[in-house]
């Protein structure tokens, strides 16, 4: 990986931080909701990917994102809703955060393992 590749992927992660605080601090919720759940993150990652490892690479790397995010992501989300209004945004993010990694350390031990997605 050479540094013009580590450069692009920190100006898109960091562009699209800003872009939807931006726009949510301005109650623009439909457009910060669409930002946020745009896939920029693989999209990037997948265009390298494929480019560098080919398109089963990104294949296999898609089938174990869908399924880890269903491991991880899903309770992560699931904490913060239920505990937001309870404990606050920060303590419920973090108590959520602390779920997704335990969770997806688990998940990817697994994944290892026993050799999916290869």
């Amino acid at each position: 990986m050479g540094l013009k590749n580590i450069i692009v992927y920190f100006l898109t992660g960091g562009l699209f931080t800003v872009l939807i605080v931006a726009l949510e601090e301005r109650g623009s919720r439909l457009w910060s909701g669409l930002a946020t759940l745009a896939p920029v993150f693989t999209v990037v990652a997948y265009l390298f990917i494929g480019s560098s490892r080919g398109g089963h690479a990104v294949s296999q790397h898609a089938k174990l994102v869908l399924a880890g995010t269903l491991v991880s992501w899903v309770p992560y989300m699931a904490v913060v809703i239920v505990l937001a209004t309870k404990l606050g945004a920060g303590k419920a993010t973090a108590l959520g955060l602390a779920a997704f990694a335990a969770l997806a350390v688990g998940y990817l031990w697994l994944v290892g393992h026993f050799k999916w997605f290869q």
